[in-house]
């Protein structure tokens, strides 16, 4: 006879919790960092100044939508819908084919301060009944407002207002339709009428500053009910391909590691590190004073790595490609025989053209376009305009990225003697796996340069320091106590 079934008494609560249900945004690092975009049929508000980038976030989460089933409809009550198509354009964004194939839907309202003194109590059925037909037309799950303060233009009432909005952002919210609604930002407040934050969903603020004339673009998600987010400031690019976010909230220290080695480009620096060059998906440090070669041996490491058929990058701060590739022929390189194969990737920027992190974000972008299997970073003293704490946020920012993509990295850098660069060099040297020393030979002493490993995690590495010298065929490892020119001697 079977057991009757013990009979559980009911809490109203579910034994596993559900999770907030979203739509994803398409703009990089963004989704990341709020677990999957924004809240589906809820509305958020995106505020911030002028040039923040307000109205081409609302445009890359609407776009990103049609493109991937989920029309959209565009409500401008500033720019006309010619200037806006010409503004889509100008990033690569079709609008007029998703228009055409229903894909998404542009209305503009123009609003005139004197009709709405002229017809007395303001309300929002006109537009309500406008919406649900450009709704209707595409069957549109998303809708972008650009902007809220140009739909109240005139109105003094704060609590007709207050009324409106919440009326606005509830009709919306009723239908299930995810909403993007864009607002200026108010002097003491995140908005002018500094309301809507109490009744979107989620807040997102857009700031654009400019520190020692050098401009940043950063994002923080304020609010965002019924999810976890990163609360965070975030750097943010505005690029030919739209926004880019760089999420940089922890830095957790859970990178997957491997015994795998890559070789250094040079034979006997690989010797050094027992015959196989250095871990993959580790960080390596070169510095040195001004001609050590730092820049030669990092480009030997480049040149290796598309031997082996891989993708290289070179960050490059002091010379421009065709430089770059003129002056490593002089030591036995074809690096612009990489650059035409596509193996090779030389991305060149002055350090003072973009602040330090946009510099960051810039370079996770080229990276992953290009998915290298090696970095180089020449050289990072270029920064030292910075504080020491910027640099050291910036290099183990981009140290961690890199890791997380098992990405080998190398970084040159320059010691003047003296001074605040060497307390960055000390800061950032504790972030790496492998340092290498470069010195110029004292007066009176053999080879022209010297090589010392200071240091090299988990494995085990010379402690002897070599001397060698450049040549038409690259860096040549000089015997002890023997000269460059000695030895050509006994070969004549």
């Amino acid at each position: 006879m079977p057991r009757p079934r013990r009979k559980t008494a009911r809490t109203g609560k579910s034994s596993t919790p559900r999770s907030l249900a979203k739509v994803a945004t398409g703009i990089d690092g963004f989704d990341e960092l709020t677990g999957g975009g924004l809240p589906q049929g809820r509305p958020t508000l995106v505020c911030g100044g002028p040039g923040c980038g307000k109205t081409l976030f609302a445009l890359q989460f609407l776009v990103h939508g049609a493109t991937r089933g989920e029309n959209g409809v565009f409500v401008t009550f500033e720019e006309t819908e010619e200037d806006l198509l010409k503004n889509a354009a100008s990033l690569g964004y079709d609008v007029p084919a998703l228009i055409a194939r229903k894909r998404l839907a542009l209305e503009y309202i123009r609003v005139e301060r004197s009709e709405i003194e002229e017809t007395g109590e303001y309300d929002l059925e006109a537009l309500f009944i406008r919406l649900d037909h450009a709704l209707r037309t595409v069957r549109a799950r998303r809708i972008v407002l650009d902007t809220i303060e140009s739909l109240f233009a005139g109105l003094s009432n704060a609590g007709i207002l207050r009324a409106e909005l919440r009326r606005l952002f509830a009709w919306l919210k009723d239908r299930g339709i995810t909403a993007v609604i864009t607002g200026e930002r108010g002097i003491d407040t995140l908005t002018r009428q500094g309301l809507e934050e109490y009744v979107s969903d989620c807040v997102i603020f857009l700031d654009h500053r400019v520190t020692e004339q050098i401009s940043t673009r950063r994002l923080r998600v304020v609010k965002y009910r019924g999810s976890s987010h990163g609360t965070n400031e975030y750097p943010f690019l505005i690029d030919r391909r739209g926004i880019a976010v760089l999420p940089v909230t922890s830095l957790q220290l859970m990178h997957r590691t491997t015994s795998a080695r890559v070789p250094t480009g040079l034979g006997w620096l690989d010797d050094m590190f027992g015959g196989q060059g250095y871990f993959r998906g580790s960080s390596v440090l070169f510095s040195g004073g001004a001609g050590t070669a730092k820049t030669t041996l990092a480009a030997y490491f480049l040149d290796a790595a598309c031997r082996r058929g891989e993708r290289a990058i070179c960050f490059q701060f002091e010379e421009s490609p065709p430089q770059y590739a003129r002056n490593m022929r002089s030591v036995g390189l074809k690096l612009d025989h990489w650059v035409r194969k596509g193996l090779l990737r030389i991305h060149a920027a002055r350090p003072t053209l973009y602040g330090l992190e946009f510099h960051l974000a810039t370079m996770h972008r080229v990276v992953d376009e290009a998915a290298p299997s090696v970095v180089v970073v020449d050289p990072l003293s270029s920064f030292i305009g910075a504080s020491f704490d910027e640099v050291n946020s910036m290099v183990m920012r981009l140290i961690d990225y890199l890791k997380g993509k098992n990405i080998t990295a190398l970084f040159t850098h320059l010691i003047p003697g003296s001074g605040a660069s060497q307390e960055v060099e000390v800061g950032v040297s504790s972030l790496i796996d492998t340092w290498i020393l470069l010195r110029n030979s004292p007066p009176g002493e053999h080879g022209g340069r010297h090589l010392s490993i200071l240091k090299s995690r988990g494995m085990s590495h010379s402690s002897d320091r070599r001397a060698f010298e450049l040549t038409d065929k690259g860096p040549v490892l000089l015997p002890p106590g023997r000269t460059l020119q000695a030895i050509r001697g006994v070969r004549a």
